[in-house]
């Protein structure tokens, strides 16, 4: 793997979320080649028409509301480009990945780990100006 820099979203990239605050075990579902779950209170997201869940931990940890239901993510990632396909554990379950794809950490240790599709992650990612450090 390369080396991991930081990122952060693009001010532009708002997603759509609702708190899956009901009476349920949470759930389960098919994406990114792997089961994933959505666990009580998790968030249901839908970021640009891919829609997947998010722990209700990192939501909180690293979301904040723009308006009715449209939030923007805050803090800063971490993420390295894949050399080869693999797959990466997430809280939600795993997300497998290609080459060239960017394996992204919401942690500069490494964790809280997920994959984003390279064209994906260029538009919606950015390196932090180095003016505002």
């Amino acid at each position: 793997m390369n080396s991991r820099l930081e990122y952060v979203k693009r001010a532009s990239q708002s997603v759509i979320a609702v708190q899956v605050d009901l009476q349920t075990a949470g759930f389960t579902y098919e994406k990114w080649g792997a089961n994933q779950a959505c666990k009580p209170g998790g968030w249901l997201v839908n970021n640009g028409g891919d829609v997947y869940t998010i722990d209700r931990e990192t939501f909180a940890q690293t979301y904040r509301q723009t308006g009715p239901g449209t939030f923007v993510k805050v803090t800063p990632v971490w993420a390295e480009v894949a050399t080869e396909p693999g797959l990466v554990r997430t809280k939600e379950g795993s997300t497998h990945y290609e080459r060239g794809d960017y394996l992204v950490y919401n942690q500069p240790d490494g964790g809280d780990a997920y994959a984003v599709w390279r064209a994906a992650f260029e538009r919606m990612y950015e390196r932090p100006d180095a003016s505002s450090r």
